[in-house]
């Protein structure tokens, strides 16, 4: 759907005064008339964008996923428009771990009692009685239960060391199914240990301290484990460790292994290579759906602003860069600025990151880049406020109201942030719910989340709110192009180890938060 024309001139009319200031400083050399510029960066393209990635995905099991044929066909797409636009390419590849789970687990006491437990689902939606862990292996296992140095019943504060020296396992019987305590040393460890003294399967309980009850959702920290592991509350756990000789059956059907996606980053053949200014969006889906507003959204906005500019000579390099396996916890986006050498890091002036810009019951937030609300996390690094002024200047502009978001680290400028480059951009919501105050600013539904269809198959083009996919691309092309020719950017300070340690402890093992790492 095209921007309605009358929105397409308040959009230039703010980008055009934004703009009029580079205009009557002089640009260097021939830079175009902005008030022009404005007029033609209206992103009427960016639902034709979305409408192929939706088509990417119904053509591919309804995913977009890092590691799937989804996620390929969506970067040979972006690369292919990139590469006509007249940009220099490249296919940024890096391993990771790829977990799926492709039907609903089985967990059953078959003696001294008949008994099947209530499963959570691979999507999430519900919380059973029990769960699979992510990296588990795949199998249909039935066995002994056997008890691995189990604290029960549990001390007041947590102190189980359940499974955590290969020497819990000294009189373990091969091909039983080891029943393990929360504590002390992570779930893989846990594991591990067990799949070497031969354990034919895996139950991980919850420690049994308040706090510590509810179904284990855990997940294990890369994919060696190839026997099926689950985790379970502490009355289960409790139940299931007497009495001696419960058989108990576990079936689980994964894929866990080492995958390669890519990242694609775009430069532009203008400008300063000292001086880049750098845009990015995820471009991968969550397994169960499509993605479109999460991040379709951002990657197609950011893509129909680099084909706008992309012939466009500009005073500052701009850099399109397309992110994988930031749903798996900012990987894509971790392994590029971890690769960075000092001398290339230093010369990323600032990072402007936009994920989920289309959401149905949107609020139009802005990263709070100096802390100015002076709560939750703190301000970006120096020059962020900059970032943070010009898109609250924008939207003034056209009497948009608008809030602040943080830096929570939930999306990518979290490792640009990390190694001290300016950071900035906008998000929409997601599972967060709107509150009255942004009821009253952007209409919409109150105590509603901003996204209800958020990491769920209902994230079609159905789902993108198209007045705040338009505002949001104003924004977009006014950042870049005030950046594009700015002579006065702001710059970082780069800590590029800081990056290096970030990425190497991606992945780590542990219990999983509603919510997790990513957006």
């Amino acid at each position: 759907m095209r921007i309605p024309v009358s929105r397409r001139a308040g959009i230039a009319t703010a980008t055009a005064a934004l703009l009029l200031p580079l205009a009557l400083a002089g640009p260097a050399s021939a830079d175009p008339d902005p008030a022009q510029l404005a007029r033609s960066i209206s992103a009427p393209g960016v639902k034709q964008h979305l409408q192929k990635l939706q088509a990417i995905a119904n053509a591919n099991n309804g995913t977009r996923a890092a590691g799937t044929p989804g996620f390929a066909a969506s970067r040979d797409y972006v690369a292919g428009q990139l590469k006509k636009a007249g940009y220099k390419v490249t296919v940024q590849p890096f391993e990771f771990p790829f977990y799926e789970e492709h039907s609903t687990a089985t967990l059953q006491q078959v003696s001294p009692d008949a008994r099947t437990y209530a499963p959570t689902p691979p999507d999430g939606s519900a919380v059973g009685e029990f769960a699979t862990m992510t990296y588990s292996g795949s199998g249909d296992v039935t066995g002994t239960v056997q008890n691995v140095d189990l604290v029960l019943p549990p001390a007041p504060t947590p102190s189980s060391t359940s499974g955590c020296e290969s020497a819990d396992f000294a009189s373990f019987t091969p091909g039983n199914i080891a029943l393990l305590q929360r504590g002390t040393c992570n779930f893989q460890v846990k594991a591990e240990n067990a799949q070497a003294a031969g354990a034919a399967g895996a139950i991980i309980f919850n420690e049994g301290q308040p706090g510590r009850t509810e179904t284990l959702q855990g997940t294990l920290s890369a994919p060696t484990v190839t026997i099926p592991v689950v985790g379970v509350g502490f009355t289960i756990g409790e139940d299931l460790s007497s009495p001696a000789g419960t058989v108990v059956r576990i079936e689980t059907d994964t894929t866990s292994e080492i995958r390669t996606t890519q990242n694609v980053i775009a430069d532009s053949k203008w400008g300063d290579p000292n001086k880049v200014v750098q845009l990015g969006a995820h471009l991968d889906s969550v397994l169960a759906g499509p993605g479109i507003n999460d991040n379709g959204s951002g990657s197609a906005a950011i893509l129909e602003v680099a084909e706008t500019l992309g012939k466009i000579p500009t005073r500052n390099k701009l850099r399109f860069s397309f992110w994988s396996a930031e749903e798996l916890g900012l990987l894509g986006s971790d392994h590029y600025v971890a690769s960075l050498s000092p001398a290339d890091a230093a010369k990323i002036k600032l990072y402007l990151n936009f994920d989920m810009v289309g959401s149905p019951n949107y609020a139009l937030k802005i990263y709070d880049g100096d802390d100015s609300d002076a709560t939750g996390s703190p301000a970006g690094p120096a020059g962020s406020d900059e970032i943070e002024k010009l898109f609250e200047k924008y939207f003034n502009t056209l009497r948009q109201g608008h809030v602040g978001t943080d830096f929570d680290g939930r999306s990518d400028y979290g490792p640009f942030i990390a190694v001290g480059i300016p950071s900035g951009g906008l998000f929409t919501g997601a599972e967060g719910i709107k509150t009255p105050e942004e009821q009253a600013l952007f209409g919409g539904t109150a105590g509603a989340a901003y996204d209800a269809c958020y990491h769920q198959a209902c994230d079609t083009i159905a789902n993108i709110n198209d007045k705040a996919l338009a505002l949001n691309t104003g924004a977009i092309v006014t950042a870049a192009v005030v950046y594009a020719f700015s002579g006065n950017l702001p710059g970082p300070d780069v800590r590029p180890a800081a990056a290096a340690a970030r990425a190497k402890g991606a992945q780590v093992s542990g219990v999983q938060v509603a919510g997790g790492l990513a957006r």
